[in-house]
């Protein structure tokens, strides 16, 4: 345990500065549109930074850590590798639509595309996979301050709380932008410099790669069950599609001053994540051989830390997480909030101000970080409460949101119906076949109810942006601006 008052003196300051510039960027939010998208003004530098902070999350350098410690590179395919798959995709298919269309948040593309209803039940979908993710946030800042100070998890779950809610309130997203990029660079370099640091203190990466069984090398099931192979393929998709429809991705394009910044901050932010986003999975895996007995997992990358490094690079390292945490943190309240502000909030009240709306979205953030404060002191596990908080999007908004754009005859009952039998048959498959990936399931039953209610309504589909002027559907080079 570290007790060393240079390194909790420097993680206090680091904390308040990230604070301080939350504050002074909340100088710049006018109204709901600075608060929820940082009034669309993001050039590439600031997009691809808080794109590529949000990601280097706990789940990330915590999370994939611990996975990668226990069961090596199969443990891990959802985050980075999916993940990453995710941002790429994210960039070639749907950012710059979702950007051209000038929408706000992610349920406004199905309110515009479909229509309210389609939008309330996309915001209702949208809530609780962020109040996962911020509870999985929590929990790894209650971590490292229990390895840091040795206080009890429940209360520094309780401090990480209080922190993220503190910050989130102040600035929305011009304070996210600004902290995410001062955050990302102290991630990266962190990592960086401090990775081979750690790895050249126990021995080389050589050394200890003999040491590590061979099948935690594996990037592929070896028995070649069907079962295996299902687990695997939805491993990869539970991130790789289900975030496609998340409010944090698509608020950054929304952010990005134009379409170019949208997609390109989504391919630069994905060659990050899969490069320096393995080194904690690196370490993870050469933890459990330099430390085989950790009684708690989560905690190797601290372990690893305080075991070989001196105080002023522990506290640069642990700096490092923190700015993981904090810039995923901020992104994850933010993004409910704004549904909430937004959406929501139009949908009961279609006049209402900005004002409003901004008020709205700040009251948000709290409500939900007590909620989500409250599952964190239930399930503190930070892999599998990131993971589980991807499937509610995965089984229900993923297929409506790719056919809204790919689909022209694509219309709001058949939206409406992939919501709700995604949803329903995710809920019953976990029940009745436990052993298979439910959410992954999930997808194709959605689709056929998106197709067939499509086909038999013959609703008319209402104008959007993806149409040409001569009212037919843009062509698939069009689409891509190519």
């Amino acid at each position: 345990m570290v007790t060393d008052t240079p390194v909790l003196v420097g993680l206090g300051l680091y904390v308040l500065i990230m604070l301080g510039i939350g504050l002074y960027a909340s100088r710049k939010v006018r109204g709901a549109a600075d608060f929820i998208v940082a009034g669309k003004r993001l050039s590439l530098v600031l997009c691809t930074g808080t794109l590529a902070a949000t990601w280097f999350g706990a789940g990330l350098c915590i999370g994939a850590a611990s996975a990668a410690y226990s069961g090596g590179m199969m443990a891990v395919v959802p985050d980075p590798f999916g993940a990453a798959l995710c941002l790429f995709l994210a960039g070639l298919f749907y950012v710059r639509l979702m950007r051209r269309m000038g929408l706000m948040t992610v349920a406004s593309f199905f309110t515009s595309r479909f229509d309210g209803r389609a939008g309330l039940l996309a915001s209702l979908c949208t809530i609780p996979a962020y109040v996962g993710w911020v509870a999985a946030l929590m929990v790894a800042f209650g971590r490292i301050l229990q390895s840091i100070a040795g206080l009890d998890p429940t209360i520094g779950i309780i401090v990480a709380a209080a922190v993220v809610l503190a910050y989130t309130f102040a600035g929305g997203m011009w304070a996210v932008t600004l902290t995410d990029f001062f955050q990302l660079v102290i991630l990266v370099a962190g990592m960086v410099l401090l990775t081979p640091m750690i790895l050249s203190e126990m021995g080389g990466w050589s050394a200890i790669a003999d040491q590590i069984p061979d099948e935690h090398f594996d990037l592929f099931p070896t028995d070649g069950g069907a079962t295996s192979w299902l687990a695997y393929a939805r491993d990869w998709l539970v991130i790789g599609l289900g975030n496609l429809a998340g409010q944090d991705l698509i608020q950054r394009a929304l952010s990005a001053r134009d379409e170019k910044v949208a997609y390109r901050s989504c391919y630069i932010s994905g060659i990050l994540y899969i490069t320096v986003g393995l080194l904690p999975v690196l370490l993870g895996m050469a933890g459990a051989v330099i430390l085989p007995d950790l009684v708690e997992p989560e905690l190797v990358m601290m372990e690893l830390a305080m075991k070989y490094l001196p105080t002023a690079a522990l506290v640069l390292f642990m700096g490092a997480l923190v700015s993981a945490l904090l810039s995923s943190a901020d992104s994850a309240l933010l993004a409910p909030a704004s549904v909430i502000g937004w959406d929501l909030l139009h949908l009961a009240k279609p006049a209402a101000s900005e004002k409003l709306s901004l008020l709205v979205s700040r009251l948000s953030v709290l409500g939900l970080g007590v909620v989500a404060l409250a599952l964190a002191l239930h399930r503190p596990t930070v892999y599998d409460l990131m993971v589980d908080s991807w499937s509610i999007l995965l089984a229900t908004l993923f297929v409506p949101l790719t056919a809204g754009i790919w689909w022209p005859r694509a219309n709001g009952s058949g939206a409406l119906a992939a919501v709700l039998v995604g949803f329903a048959s995710w809920r019953a498959l976990m029940i009745l076949t436990p052993d298979l990936p439910a959410d992954l399931l999930a997808v194709p039953v959605a689709t056929l109810a998106l197709v067939v209610v499509s086909i038999a309504t013959g609703e008319r589909v209402p104008p959007n942006p993806l149409r040409g002027d001569d009212g037919q559907p843009l062509a698939f080079e069009k689409r891509l601006g190519v």
